[in-house]
């Protein structure tokens, strides 16, 4: 099976010059034992418009390691948008997206790639154990899974980044989605395919540090919820109905209070009924645009 097919890396680096080096020590051996089973290797490197010597030590690589190929962006777009360029410049029957960190040990590839022997197009990677990681994101982590499973029409599996096995066809299918603000995680789980997972413990990371700041988590997560639902536009449906029927009730109440008690301010009850019954219509109708904004949107 494994004649003639290639397996691809795709590497996102940001500003990551003191993991270079120790990343591609690490992957030595993993990538020397499936070379050892026919496969053929390609490492993807995609620079993200790092500002250190990131690309000066990839380009320096490429020369050293036949292997290795790099994509330089013009300025910093992004993980994701690097990503998606590598899945599209990858030549490989399969491609892994790993991270230069070491994070996810590369050991664990071999059983990605065991699962694709036996069939299955893509291999997900689950993380069973994050002590690595700060209290902060894991307890921010568990939040986000939480609140997008929630209203998210197409389930994200918890704990699974973006370490994964992905036949060609699933790089085919993902290739062919139009979105330009892309969340890769949904697109993964939404594309679909037969799915394996493999358990693993992340463990710390090589060198460097992480270049996801609480704020740019926090905007991920809004790009994973607004991406994968329409809830937040429809709330302001049900938002807009609750205050017309409060409104509704409350006008009920104003006229039997004038009718038993009489009037305690002139055109006070009528303003305040006007106001709210409208505002509720209001917020309805900005429901129900966002019901087909959302449509559209999702087309």
């Amino acid at each position: 099976m494994a004649a003639d097919k290639t397996l691809s890396f795709v590497i996102p680096v940001y500003n990551e010059e003191a993991a270079i080096g120790p990343f591609r020590a690490g992957m030595a051996q993993v990538l020397g034992q499936i070379e050892a089973r026919g496969y053929g290797v390609e490492l993807l490197f995609v620079d993200d418009g790092s500002t250190d010597a990131t690309l000066d030590q990839l380009t320096a690589a490429v020369t050293q390691d036949p292997r290795i190929r790099v994509l330089e962006f013009s300025r910093n777009f992004g993980k994701e948008a690097a990503l998606t360029a590598g899945l599209d410049a990858a030549r490989g029957e399969a491609l892994i997206p790993i991270d230069v960190d070491l994070q996810d040990p590369p050991q664990v590839i071999l059983q990605l790639i065991d699962a694709w022997e036996q069939g299955y197009e893509v291999v997900v990677g689950h993380r069973t154990d994050r002590a690595s990681d700060s209290l902060l994101k894991r307890a921010s982590a568990g939040w986000f899974y939480r609140i997008v499973n929630a209203v998210a029409d197409t389930p994200v599996p918890e704990n699974v980044g973006d370490f994964r096995l992905i036949d060609r066809c699933v790089a085919e299918a993902l290739k062919r989605l139009p979105e330009r603000r892309r969340f890769m995680k949904g697109l993964f789980a939404w594309v679909g395919f037969r799915t394996a997972v493999v358990d693993y413990q992340r463990a710390p990371r090589i060198a460097g540090s992480t270049k996801f700041s609480g704020w740019k988590l926090w905007n991920l997560a809004l790009e994973g919820i607004t991406s994968f639902s329409t809830a937040p536009l429809r709330l302001w449906t049900y938002i807009g109905a609750l205050v017309a029927v409060l409104a509704f009730f409350y006008a009920l109440y104003i006229v039997f209070r004038v009718l038993w008690l009489g009037v305690d301010l002139p055109g006070y009850a009528s303003l305040l009924v006007a106001v709210l019954f409208l505002g509720g219509i209001q917020l309805i109708g900005i429901g129900v645009l966002g019901e087909y904004l959302g449509r559209v949107y999702t087309e």
